[in-house]
């Protein structure tokens, strides 16, 4: 079972990113919650989005111990760095965050998302990116499901981005810190 807590605040795609992970392993047959949350100052206020992505029934959708973390500002890795169980996973994008997690019991990832997101002119895909890096280290979905999620989510309003937010997923799949 994966916790995954996806935090950081409005217009950074937080919740977009649930709801890809949420599809994907919808996907799969796989028992799924998604939980956004956000504040009400909307976009540049805090946003964070709980999935949870199991074989079993969920009992609750609260992800209060995640098993993964992605923190895209500062405040979100102050504020849950130190929920995440012993052994997860936190991805931090250090773009934005420039201190060290301090906890030893867990996997850390610093990936500079986007800084990577604006050197690929995908201005808004540092969630995206970030994403590619949790599906090769933690394993929450196939990688190779990428392109059918996508597909799902991305509104047919959108479509011009589709091969676009694949992409930003690929970058973030092959950074190597």
């Amino acid at each position: 079972m994966h916790e995954i807590l996806i935090a950081g605040f409005g217009g950074q795609g937080i919740l977009f990113a649930g709801k890809f992970l949420a599809y994907e392993a919808l996907l799969e047959d796989k028992q799924v919650s998604w939980l956004p949350s956000y504040g009400p100052e909307m976009r540049g206020g805090t946003a964070n989005c709980s999935i949870t992505i199991s074989d079993e029934p969920i009992g609750s959708p609260i992800v209060s111990k995640p098993t993964v973390l992605v923190a895209m500002n500062g405040p979100s890795l102050d504020k849950y760095e130190s929920e995440v169980k012993p052994g997860g996973y936190i991805f931090v994008d250090s773009s934005l965050i420039s201190r060290k997690v301090t906890r030893t019991d867990v996997n850390v990832f610093y990936i500079p998302a986007t800084q990577l997101a604006s050197d690929n002119e995908m201005g808004g895909l540092a969630n995206m990116i970030i994403l590619g890096k949790v599906i090769k280290e933690a394993n929450v979905i196939p990688f190779e499901n990428v392109p059918r999620a996508m597909g799902k989510v991305v509104s047919a309003k959108k479509q011009a981005l589709l091969d676009k937010n694949i992409k930003a997923v690929e970058i973030g799949y092959t950074y190597a810190e």
